[in-house]
Order: structure tokens, then sequence, then C-alpha cells
């Protein structure tokens, strides 16, 4: 592919801004080559600054459920918009997406909007704080929740402690109260809360991925998110769901799909704006009556609630309420997918592991099943950009990293899959022809 245009672009960027991009991951250092400069999207594609179409497995990192330039959405969008763009003050269409999102997830009883995931985390941990008295919080080790301070923390060297800072500029002593467990490890989640009752006042919150996407796809298992519940029920817990990935988008309800474990406040974002910024947190109606005005628990945002962003998820969840079935159709189609890739690594001696959540879908280049961060850890990267960068010039756009999901919108079908397994079959066989 000609890409003449992007590397111009990507220059002119780095001048002007930050390492050329506006999210690090954009910038594909961990694949290699040059991200190509979009232009815009269609349906299942997307058009770079040189004319080359790709299929785009990525989706605006999963926003788009129903594709790029989707007419619904757009007409909902555009009809808001010539009323303006921005009021900083109260609309309907607030409440009316509030009311769709409390209708389908059980114990969410009020909700707050925002402008971004990483707010609404924040936000929600502050309310937990706030509810229990207590200070600490416990994450776990892969799974993202934005880019706060008390959240950007790696594992530190043992089983159950206290974090290490993941970022510069993060001071140690802003995540003094962030204890870093394992993913689907319950006993390292005792020793945290063991560890915060010995040091400190107790762990305010348990914030987890329930199907975590920032490790690549990897879901927790049952039995390991229903004792996290009891356990937060023993302690006094409160336990955040984090579901900005996977609300709306592994399924209607998102984990409680699968699960029916239910937090006591939820984080939301992506699906939930159709394509335009948004997050949200809601909960039982205990902790959010702790929200100002009614209550001493501070937050605000100018655009929070922004009249487009609610338009554009209001004409989103109302398609995907009309179409009860898509999501058994979307991850008919991931399971082509991962399915047909697995097959073709098999041929060749590759190790490949796959996993798909509705219309989630995650592979890793791993001899072994992945559950957790470390597993993840082992996966092959250097085939995995060999992989991305050879698929990237037969059309075909996947996250730029191992540890992402990938994502199937609803302008997919069949005859795509079966094209895109074609292409795979072609790069792998070129890899490993290469290797050898």
């Amino acid at each position: 592919m000609n890409n003449l245009n992007s590397i111009n672009d990507f220059n002119e960027a780095k001048q002007v801004i930050a390492g050329g991009v506006n999210s690090p991951v954009r910038a594909f250092k961990s694949v290699g080559g040059t991200p190509p400069f979009i232009r815009e999207g269609k349906g299942a594609y997307l058009i770079d600054e040189d004319g080359n179409k790709y299929i785009d497995f990525v989706q605006s990192w999963g926003t788009l459920i129903f594709g790029h330039s989707d007419k619904d959405i757009e007409e909902a969008v555009l009809h808001t918009l010539k009323r303006g763009l921005s009021f900083g003050a109260p609309t309907i269409l607030e409440t009316a997406l509030a009311k769709e999102i409390i209708s389908l997830y059980e114990g969410i009883d009020k909700i707050r909007f925002v402008s971004s995931g990483t707010e609404a985390t924040m936000s929600a941990i502050r309310l937990a704080r706030a509810y229990t008295k207590k200070d600490d919080i416990i994450k776990f080790d892969g799974c993202y929740h934005g880019h706060s301070d008390s959240l950007l923390v790696s594992a530190g060297s043992g089983l159950a402690t206290f974090g290490n800072p993941s970022s510069l500029g993060v001071p140690k002593d802003f995540i003094g109260h962030t204890l870093v467990a394992h993913y689907n490890d319950l006993t390292s989640v005792e020793l945290c809360i063991k560890e915060s009752q010995k040091n400190g006042n107790g762990v305010a919150c348990i914030i987890i991925e329930p199907i975590a996407g920032n490790m690549g796809l990897v879901p927790a298992t049952q039995e390991f998110l229903k004792d996290l519940r009891e356990l937060c029920n023993q302690h006094n817990i409160v336990l955040i769901m984090d579901e900005v990935m996977s609300g709306f988008r592994a399924a209607l309800n998102g984990s409680q799909n699968f699960y029916e474990v239910y937090g006591d406040l939820v984080t939301f974002g992506k699906v939930i704006g159709g394509g335009m910024p948004v997050g949200a947190f809601g909960g039982i109606e205990e902790i959010m009556s702790l929200l100002s005005p009614n209550g001493a628990v501070y937050q605000a945002g100018t655009l929070s609630g922004n009249p487009v962003a609610m338009s554009a998820g209001l004409a989103t969840l109302e398609k995907l309420k009309q179409n009860p079935k898509i999501y058994q159709q979307l991850e008919s189609l991931a399971l082509q997918l991962t399915e047909g890739l697995k097959n073709i690594a098999q041929e060749f001696g590759v190790p490949l592991q796959t996993c798909v959540r509705g219309s989630m879908f995650g592979v890793f280049f791993n001899e072994n099943p992945v559950n957790d961060f470390k597993d993840a850890q082992k996966s092959d990267t250097e085939m995995f950009a060999k992989f991305h960068q050879g698929m990237l010039q037969k059309g075909v756009y996947l996250a730029p990293s191992q540890f992402e999901s990938g994502f199937i919108c609803s302008c997919m079908d069949e005859g795509l899959i079966k094209s895109v397994l074609e292409r795979a079959r072609e790069v792998i066989l070129e890899i490993t022809n290469y290797e050898r």
C-alpha cells in the first residue's frame, strides 16, 4: 500500500502534537510502521489520507457497534446539533438516556454523565470512599480504568502489596492507598484486604473490568466474580464494575448477561456515546445520593451530559433494543473469525489462543490459555507485530497492540470474515516462510 500521505501527516503532527498522537497506542510503537491517518469511515471500513481502505476491527475502540457513519445515529446528531452544540444546562436528552441505561442494567437507581471513562471511574472511587469512610482501593493488574493518578499503578513484587506508579509524574504518595491484586485470583484479593486492615483503615472499593479488554480480552471467571461479590459484602466494600468497554458491547446488559453479578457502582463509556465523547457512573440510591448537590461529594463538568452525545447514545441504544438478536449475530461472526484464525495458526504450527464475549474478541500468540495479565505478558509480541503489519498491508486494521481487544460491528458479514481469513492465511504463510 502507498502510505506517503500518512508518513507526511505523521511527521507534521509530531511537530505540534506530543508524540504526534493524542493517545499513545495510536503511534504504532508496539507494532512498528507508520499509523494510517484516517480521512473517513464508512460502515465496516476506514479510508486513510492515501485512499487505502481497511476492514476495521477497532471501531473506535469498541464505540461503534453499528459501524462508521450509521445513518440513524447521524440523523439524531444532526437534528440535535442544529439546536445548539452545548448549553451547560439540563436537557431532557440526559433524562431519556439515563432512563434507558437504568432500565437495562440491574442495580442502578441513579446515574450521572461525564465526558470520559477516566472521569467516570475517578468519580466512582471518590463516591465509594465517601460512602464507606475508608481510604484504600483495590484494582487488578492488567485492568485499565483511565489515567487518573491513583489508577496508574502496576503490581509490586509481592502477592499482596501496595503498587508502584506505572507512569512518570505520579508521586508515590498519590498511589499510597492503591493495592494491586491478581485477576481471577481471590486469594490475592483477600491478602490485599488484610494488608489494608493492618496498615490503614480498610478497603473502600474494589474496581474491576468484569470482562477485561485492556490486556487483550480476558473475562473474569464466574466463580471468581461471584466470590468477589461475597467478599465485598462481608467487608463493607463497594464493588465497582468498570463496563466502560463491555457495557452494551458484550451484551445489551454487558457483563450481567454472562455472570448475573451486580456491582454497587457501574461505570460506562464507549457505546453510550454512539461515537461522541461520553462517560457515566451509576449505582444504588444510597451511594448516589451522596453526590452534590444532594450530598457532599463534589463532581462537575461543563460538557457533562452534552446534548449531541446524549442524542447519539440514545439513537444507539434504541437501535440495539430494536434488534434483540444482534449480539448473537455479532458473536457468531466473532467466533467465525477467531476459530478460523486458530485453525490457520494450527496449520502452520503457530501457537494461538482466542476468546470471544459477544461482539468482543481477543487473539494471543501464546502457547497457553490466558487468564490474567501474567499469562498475557507471555504472548509473542514480535509475532503479533509481524501479523499486524502484514494484515495492515492487506487492508485489515487491527488494534495496534497485542494487549487490546477487537470488535465486530453490525456492518460485517460472513463474506467479509471469510475474506479476512484468506488474508490472514497469506500473512501467516509469509511470516513462517520468512522465519524458516
